[in-house]
This record gives C-alpha cells, sequence and structure tokens, in this order.
C-alpha cells in the first residue's frame, strides 16, 4: 500500500513552522496526526484548524527532553487511533555561537533536544513498531549536518549525530521499518530566534530573510517518503534553496 490517508503520523516541534507544516499536509491528505510541542495553546488551535478542515487530530504537550513525553505522545497515538505508522522527529533549537563565546548552556540544551530528543522518540516508538510489524522513523537532520561552518560546530555536530544514529537505526532496523532522515537548509521558520550570539543570529536572519524556502516544501518531502510502497525506504533527503551557498 501507498500514500498516506490511512497512517496515523506523530510530529515533535509540531506547534510551529517544518512540525506546523507537515501536519497541516499530512492531515490534508488523510493521514490522523498527533501532535507534540512545549506550547499546548498552539497545539490546541492547530488541532483546531485541522479538524475544521474535516481532519483528524490530537495533541499532547511534549517536552522532548523528557523521555516519558515521548512515551505519552505515542501512547496517545495508540489509545486515540489504534497504531502508530509514522514518527516525525522534528523539535530541534539552533543556538549557535563561536565556541570562544563558551555557551555551554547552549551547547547542553542543543544535546538534549537535537540529539537525545531523537533517542527517546525512537526508544518510545521502536518497541511499538516492533510488535505491529511495521513503523517509520522521520528524523529530521540539516544541511549543517553534510557541512560544517564556523559558529555552527556544535549545532553541526548534533546533527550530525541525528544522521549517524538514523542510519545505524536503519541497518538494524530489518525488512518492515524505514527510516529516512530530512535534510533541511534554509528554512523560513523563528528556528534562527533561538540563537542567543546577537550578530550571528542577525546574521542568519538576513540570509533567511533573503532566499530561505518555506516549510511547506520540506513537508512535501517528508510527505513523499512516507507515500511510498511499504517495500520502499526513501532513506535520505537533502533539500535547500536553490541559491543557498
Amino acid at each position: 500500500m501507498s500514500g498516506v490517508g490511512s497512517k496515523v503520523v506523530a510530529i515533535t516541534g509540531a506547534s510551529g513552522g517544518i512540525g506546523e507544516a507537515t501536519a497541516l499536509l499530512l492531515a490534508e491528505r488523510g493521514a490522523k496526526i498527533v501532535l507534540g510541542a512545549r506550547r499546548s495553546d498552539r497545539l490546541e488551535a492547530l488541532a483546531g484548524r485541522i479538524a475544521k478542515a474535516g481532519g483528524e487530530a490530537a495533541y499532547i504537550r511534549t517536552d522532548v527532553k523528557r523521555r516519558d513525553d515521548l512515551s505519552g505522545l505515542v501512547g496517545l497515538a495508540c489509545a486515540r487511533f489504534g497504531k502508530l505508522d509514522v514518527l516525525v522527529n522534528n523539535a530541534g533549537i539552533a543556538p549557535v555561537s563561536p565556541l570562544d563565546d563558551l555557551r555551554v548552556e547552549d551547547w547542553e540544551e542543543m544535546i538534549d533536544i537535537n540529539v537525545k530528543g531523537v533517542l527517546y522518540g525512537i526508544a518510545a516508538a521502536l518497541p511499538v513498531f516492533r510488535a505491529q510489524g511495521f513503523g517509520h522513523f522521520v528524523n529530521i537532520a540539516s544541511t549543517a549536518g553534510h557541512v560544517i561552518k564556523p559558529t555552527v560546530s556544535v549545532y553541526s555536530g548534533t546533527k550530525f549525530a541525528v544522521r549517524a544514529i538514523s542510519e545505524g537505526l536503519r541497518q538494524e532496523a530489518g525488512d518492515r521499518l524505514r527510516v529516512t532522515i530530512i535534510s533541511p537548509g534554509f528554512v523560513a521558520t523563528d528556528l534562527v530566534d533561538s540563537v542567543t550570539n546577537p550578530e550571528v543570529r542577525a546574521q542568519l536572519a538576513a540570509s533567511r530573510d533573503r532566499f530561505a524556502i518555506p516549510p511547506d516544501a520540506i513537508a512535501r518531502a517528508i510527505a513523499f517518503a512516507i507515500e511510498q510502497p511499504a517495500d520502499v525506504d526513501v532513506n535520505e533527503i537533502i533539500i535547500r534553496p536553490a541559491a543557498q551557498g
């Protein structure tokens, strides 16, 4: 079977940006959506938009730094819709800065959210997928997980880690589970707002405003991977603005 219309999809970081765009697109195509993020008010509003358009959505406050929260997200999908087809590990932050700034708390936050958050998602969903005999992880990395540049080294490290973990998971998954890495370039989201160094934030915001692509471009890439027949595993998609160097 192909398509997304029969699938149950859980998304972390669903309250804005790529997560929100993915939820709206997949719901429009008939998927049942389970929304997770820290901003409950925005999740409630998004679930309302999906319902108003004729779709189905559930939501639960989810902080990916808390393993129990990921278990709750996966549990809600199974309790509400009877299964989980896809987990989109999308939540991430990017408070990038020169290493000389010694913003150690920012480094720790990126590791906790960008790496451990993905691992907690895997820990929550993998036993469910094994029991079902099917399942699909879609893990959001970054072009920063392919190219290292000044000020971005720790963020790049977290996204290289996402790619390494995802590839190892793919090799261990067997022929009934699928694993996809999505590596976006500059996307028009509020991710830049998490940058605590003012000079770097201004530079990144200028680049974003000049050539970033909309979040729904990434949503379409995610949908493409999900809608393939069960024996087709789209392993990695790199998607960036044509103007990005």
